[in-house]
């Protein structure tokens, strides 16, 4: 199998965030692969996974990382693929990461999710793979209307809750 998605982050510290896009992916059926490579520790890794990215077969690739948070926007610059910034909540409640990714310059694109946000992002790189492949476009599909069936049952639950006060 022959991985579609790559899941990279700065440390294995990040592992308890991104496990919600690798859960994602699985229940996609996506073939994803996770690694660690840091944009500070180990500089040449991530430039020989990001320049043969492509010719691996990846489509897209998520990038996770803390604080400074370099790690999505070295990636892009060195690669034509779709680059997802997972800012990891660390010092200043993740805004400091935030605020890395999302100010790249021109012509180095990140999309970025909010705070921890690995499931979206795992759900955005799966509606981009979706784009050419209508069986994931189905799964994609399938996966959001069972949103909505999450929420309408948790209003059921919700009607059974009873206040004094309450009157629904």
């Amino acid at each position: 199998m022959t991985p579609l998605v790559s899941i990279i982050m700065g440390s294995t510290s990040d592992l308890p965030i991104m496990e919600k896009a690798c859960q994602l992916l699985d229940q996609l059926q996506i073939p994803f692969e996770v690694n660690a490579l840091s944009a500070h520790r180990t500089p040449a890794a991530v430039e020989q996974f990001a320049t043969t990215a492509s010719a691996r077969g990846l489509k897209v690739i998520i990038a996770a990382a803390g604080m400074a948070a370099a790690l999505p926007g070295v990636i892009a610059a060195q690669t034509t693929l779709p680059v997802i910034g997972v800012p990891i909540k660390g010092m200043l409640d993740g805004l400091d990461a935030m605020l890395s990714i999302i100010q790249m310059p021109p012509g180095i694109p990140v999309a970025t999710v909010g705070v921890n946000g690995a499931q979206n992002a795992a759900l955005l790189a799966a509606e981009m793979l979706a784009i050419g492949d209508e069986a994931i476009a189905q799964r994609v599909a399938d996966y959001k209307g069972s949103l909505k069936d999450k929420i309408e049952k948790a209003n059921r639950e919700l009607a059974g809750v009873k206040y004094q006060f309450k009157t629904n």
